[in-house]
Parts: structure tokens; C-alpha cells; sequence
């Protein structure tokens, strides 16, 4: 699903992104709801970047990536941890494109997200490439999401990747 955004686009950096678990829902500006199984994800494009909440039978897992004033806790490039009783990965990349690239890869992030039944993207009004797109899946008992955050002004593609799935002991 693609949206646009109804709010000003604020010249914000990829350097400002911050990441946070457990965070309370945040006003969205669009919402996708999703069920995988007994699991039910829900995609929130802020006016700041993205939230996902994910409910299933092992609890739920609340994931802020947001320019978000005050936050102590900037973008990681990677986290490994348990929430309840899953594994929680999240990693995250910073590629930095030419004017022309940046376009191109804008346009085919959007047509994949767009079209995709699992998919929700929104563009800013005022700047054609300035767009938070996300996916999510289940796949082989984990249930993922991946995120694009684009800030055309610096030439900047932020890309995320989260998998959550119940921890496996591992044997001797």
C-alpha cells in the first residue's frame, strides 16, 4: 500500500534516527494491519519514521525507529536480545548514493513496497523521494520486517532488517 503523508516534510537527517524497544504506540499517520497465523504485526508509518508492534502468543514486541527529540539511544548497527522469551535481531545500514542513484533506488523501493500485499509505504508531500517504506513476513516460524527511510536532501538510504522468533536451546 502506498500513501502519501498528510504532514510537511521536515528536513531531518539519517543521523537523527534513534531505535527503541518497548515504546507505547506513537500518533501514525498511516497503519497497516497484518496476521501471520496466531501472530498479528502492525506496520505505523510516523511522521518521524516507523513503529512496528508485533502481538502473538509469546507476547509483544514493540519496535520504534523515529527521529524521536531527547532519545539517548542512537541508530545500531546491529542488536542481538530476548524479548520475553524470542530472539530479537535488528540491523540497520546507512548507504549514501549519488542524486541519480538515489532516485532509481527511491523508485524501485516504492514499486516493490507499493504492490506488495504485506507492504506500506508513504511519501512527503513536496519531495518526490522522500519516503518511509516497510515490509514485513513469516518465514520458517519468524516473523520479520524490513525498513527503508529515504533523506533525499543528504543523498541518504537508512535500511533496516528485524527477525523475532522463539529462542531455540541449543544442543549438545
Amino acid at each position: 500500500m502506498l500513501t502519501t503523508l498528510k504532514t510537511a516534510y521536515i528536513d531531518t537527517r539519517a543521523a537523527d534516527l534513534a531505535w527503541c524497544l518497548g515504546r507505547e504506540p506513537l500518533p501514525a499517520l498511516a497503519v497497516l494491519d497484518l496476521r501471520f497465523g496466531e501472530a498479528s504485526v502492525q506496520l505505523r508509518l510516523l511522521g518521524a519514521s516507523h513503529q512496528v508492534i508485533l502481538d502473538e502468543a509469546h507476547g509483544l514486541c514493540s519496535e520504534t525507529v523515529a527521529c524521536m527529540p531527547g532519545s539517548s539511544t542512537p541508530l545500531p548497527l546491529g542488536v542481538s536480545t530476548l524479548v520475553g522469551d524470542r530472539e530479537y535481531e535488528f540491523a540497520a545500514r546507512v548507504e549514501t548514493l549519488s542524486r541519480g542513484s538515489f532516485a532509481g533506488r527511491a523508485q524501485e523501493l516504492l514499486a516493490l513496497v507499493a504492490d506488495h500485499p504485506h507492504g506500506l509505504a508513504g511519501t512527503f508531500p513536496g519531495s518526490p523521494h522522500a519516503f518511509t517504506a516497510m515490509l514485513a513476513q513469516r518465514h520458517e516460524g519468524l516473523v520479520g520486517w524490513r525498513t527503508w527511510h529515504a533523506y533525499p536532501q543528504e543523498g541518504r538510504l537508512v535500511a533496516t532488517r528485524t527477525r523475532v522468533g522463539v529462542r531455540v536451546a541449543a544442543s549438545l
